[in-house]
């Protein structure tokens, strides 16, 4: 009600999926469920709840909104991560609500030394090092001074982990990238144990790296869009999949988007459908409007190239994509009507229209298609 499109979150999916990675990961990696970006479209306020039903302990988020959020949802066991932006004014905050987050420069080292010290609570903090992404983390240069301030402050200063990202350990293209990337991590390491310092965790494992380079792992993976059911990128599917050497897919998608058909019209050969010319009734027709359109993050791009299902079938999207609406061809199909549920992302019938093939249309990444979702469109838990 008061919505022109649901979507919906299958919990029998990610429990499938969680417990494939754990499998893979082995126990004693520490799994850290991440869910930046609205948690990759699926909603932070729904997913993070019945992710810890589903077992799940530690959660990664960008930014102190977001792990504000989880925190108001939260069973109050888990531990939230912030593996990027926190101001300075709000690290009180996050110490105060035993929130963990990433140190990559030396303003915000020592402005939460500061902090900790009035508020009389270790921080508890991530040392990210600069190992070749060139986006954040320490410098070599800088460390030294990272760690004099970790020897001397033990009392305020909890060294939770460290941490780096790899720059793109979904292709084989950065092969070499991320090894140098490996053994810049590792030498870092050596040196901060060299110096009696000891993270509680080693972490730089995202989806794509924990899927290709076991030695990665280490204390703990970061892994988002692997427990949403999609592969990073084809090219690690097939890797996957051949390792194993099984050509069945072991992850489900958790995520379905729905509408409805809200007016059914026909048109009579040589008309023009829609805005513009963009596409003309080669034959006498029956097209179908949907109330779904750009604005909903169904990209115009999709325009006369679009797919989604109605009664168990697949049908075009024809005409320009709108900003609150499509024409559908239901040419073929019998007796459709006003009501009738249309399937955009997940499965009618037999067949699937995957966010892969919808994203390819679109030529959008899985990642940016999910986040892109807006938060308006109500989500609701199935199964």
């Amino acid at each position: 009600m008061f919505s022109t499109s649901k979507i919906e979150i299958s919990k029998s999916a990610l429990a499938n999926n969680l417990n494939f990675i754990r499998d893979l990961m082995g126990p004693n990696v520490q799994f850290s469920s991440v869910i930046k970006g609205n948690a990759y479209g699926h909603h932070i306020e729904l997913f993070a709840p019945i992710a810890e039903q589903c077992g799940v302990d530690h959660f990664s988020v960008f930014s102190a909104d977001e792990a504000l959020r989880v925190l108001k949802v939260s069973n109050g066991v888990s531990t939230i991560m912030i593996m990027g932006q926190i101001d300075n004014q709000e690290i009180k905050w996050a110490i105060e609500n035993d929130i963990e987050f990433f140190i990559f420069e030396p303003d915000r080292l020592e402005a939460t030394l500061e902090i900790a010290k009035k508020t009389g609570r270790k921080a508890k903090v991530h040392l990210e090092v600069e190992t070749g992404m060139n986006r954040t983390g320490f410098e070599p240069t800088e460390m030294p001074r990272v760690i004099e301030l970790l020897q001397n402050n033990p009392d305020h200063l909890a060294f939770q982990g460290l941490c780096t990202h790899y720059a793109g350990a979904e292709s084989i293209a950065n092969y070499y990238r991320v090894k140098k990337q490996k053994i810049t991590f590792s030498k870092l390491q050596k040196a901060l144990k060299l110096e009696g310092l000891h993270p509680v965790y080693n972490h730089t494992a995202c989806s794509a790296a924990a899927m290709r380079f076991p030695t990665t792992r280490m204390d703990m993976v970061r892994i988002g869009i692997l427990q949403y059911g999609f592969f990073p990128s084809r090219e690690v599917m097939v890797d996957y999949m051949t390792r194993a050497e099984t050509k069945e897919i072991p992850l489900k998608r958790l995520i379905s988007w729905k509408s409805k058909i809200m007016d059914v019209k026909h048109v009579k050969t040589g008309e023009f459908i829609g805005y513009g010319t963009s596409f003309l009734a080669n034959r006498d027709m029956i097209v179908a409007t949907v109330p779904v359109g750009y604005s909903h993050g169904f990209s115009r791009s999709l325009s006369n190239q679009g797919r989604v299902l109605v009664q168990g079938a697949r049908v075009s999207v024809i005409g320009t994509v709108n900003m609150n609406m499509m024409t559908i061809d239901v040419t073929e199909l019998e007796s459709v009507k006003k009501g009738d549920e249309v399937v955009l992302i997940g499965k009618q019938g037999d067949l699937e229209i995957s966010v892969s093939s919808f994203g390819e249309f679109s030529d959008q990444l899985n990642y940016e298609l999910l986040t892109r979702l807006p938060n308006s469109i109500p989500r609701e838990v199935v199964d």
